[in-house]
């Protein structure tokens, strides 16, 4: 087996920060060394002097669009643009074309991705009204949950049937991970808009369709129902300070029932930059105020939301551009998500570590992801190597999503993705891709 050494890093790991050196050997880490010591004469030696080394990111939401909407993004451009931006491990949405509604449809996408993802993958099972018995089939330790959409969405995943929602909540033997927004509410308001500005909707008005009341309302309902029916509830896209007194720190995250998540796009925007961004920073849930922003901060420093992800969801550039009504909601995120975060560090929002919790370790403990999320011995080699202080501007040209647009433009961070490492192979490095090899399925305890 292959032997890297990677010497004189600062890891982040399990809440301390220190020196070390770290063994690869294959898929694996091998040994966490004391620095200095020497390095056998066959090993592949990194001089990580000056660079952290972290558990590679793990994006427990995105939208990579394959099958059906590959002119948007797929499965080799996606992964590829995530582990650019330091993220090994990703959990990919079913509203595709067709939806993932049955097991069958679900293997097709695991197919797929052993062919073409960099990046390590999982997939959840969709929901509607009327598959109770396709998600009774599905291998908890094999697929990372179920998705339910409470507010509108693609195709028929909508599930609206109140007794088809409850039998999910009571017989999923999986992870149920929901979009919370009252699809009433939202067609209402929606009516009102017209009603006011027919055709010209403009695009500030989009966190008034979709409400802090219509957040409120759905996320309330999904905690009720979890609690009747003691599911296991990873609520997604958490986007107003009302939400929040829905969640609680008051267990280890081991023992929590009910846990949130926070996206890139949330923790970063806010209703002001409308004027700016316009359909670009249109997502569904709506970016909300400056105060629902810096609450969802408190949030992930103590716990009350348990995660960051990137909802990333391509459309194109001419999609985007299109007026209120026509504009599909959704950003491209993979590749600035981590590195995002890291400039929040720079602000001092939040520290490394804590950073390094949100983004990995505590993705990993919610899912129950096998050896994974963690620099430990004999767990795999997924780690990222970043410069605090190397740099990144956001340029069309430097993106590698197919959509080619990032509502980052024209911002520089301050840190820099370095070296990504997926199962041992060194995918990413300094802007050069290796696919010599594929990631794998993550697997899950049950």
């Amino acid at each position: 087996m292959k032997t890297i050494w990677i010497e004189g890093a600062t890891v982040v790991n399990e809440g301390k920060v220190f020196e070390a050196t770290v063994v690869l050997q294959g898929e694996r880490i091998a040994q966490i060394l004391p620095p200095g010591e020497p390095a056998p004469s066959d090993a592949e030696v990194v001089d990580a002097r000056g660079l952290h080394l972290l558990p590679g990111m793990i994006d427990d939401q995105v939208h990579f669009r394959e099958p059906g909407l590959t002119h948007k993004g797929d499965l080799y451009t996606e992964p590829k643009a995530a582990v650019a931006g330091g993220i090994t491990s990703f959990m990919e949405m079913p509203n595709t074309v067709p939806s993932a509604l049955t097991v069958e449809l679900l293997e097709q996408k695991y197919a797929l991705a052993a062919e073409k993802s960099l990046g390590n993958y999982s997939f959840y099972m969709g929901t509607s009204n009327t598959n109770l018995k396709e998600i009774l089939r599905v291998d908890g330790t094999r697929v990372c949950g179920v998705k339910i959409f409470m507010g509108s969405s693609t195709g028929d995943m909508l599930v609206d049937n109140e007794e088809a929602l409850a039998a999910i909540f009571k017989h999923s033997p999986l992870l149920i991970a929901t979009h919370c927004e009252d699809d009433p509410m939202i067609k209402q308001a929606m009516q009102r808009e017209v009603a006011e500005y027919g055709d010209a909707i403009p695009m500030h008005r989009h966190p008034f369709i979709r409400s802090e009341e219509a957040c409120y309302r759905s996320s309330s309902k999904a905690v009720k129902l979890a609690k009747d029916y003691g599911s296991r509830l990873h609520v997604l896209h958490i986007s107003t300070a009302r939400e929040l007194s829905l969640f609680h720190n008051d267990l280890p995250l081991e023992e929590k029932r009910i846990t949130a998540e926070a996206c890139i796009h949330h923790l970063w925007f806010s209703d002001a930059d409308y004027a700016d961004k316009g359909g670009f920073i249109k997502w569904n849930p709506a970016v909300k105020t400056a105060g629902d922003r810096e609450a969802l901060w408190a949030a992930l420093r103590d716990h009350r939301i348990d995660v960051v992800a990137t909802d990333h969801a391509p459309h194109t550039r001419s999609e985007k551009e299109r007026a209120y009504a026509q504009c599909p909601s959704g950003g491209p995120l993979v590749q600035h998500a981590l590195i995002a975060m890291l400039e929040a560090v720079h602000q001092d929002k939040i520290t490394l570590p804590e950073v390094v919790s949100l983004t990995a370790h505590r993705v990993a403990t919610l899912f129950r992801i096998r050896n994974r999320g963690f620099i430990r011995r004999h767990y795999q080699a997924d780690l990222v190597l970043v410069d605090l202080h190397g740099g990144t501007e956001v340029t069309p040209e430097s993106l590698h999503y197919k959509c080619g647009w990032s509502p980052f433009e024209g911002y520089t961070f301050k840190s820099r993705i370095v070296q990504t490492y997926v199962n041992g192979h060194k995918a990413y490095d300094r802007g050069v891709f290796n696919e010599e090899k594929r990631g794998q399925r993550m697997l899950f305890n049950a």
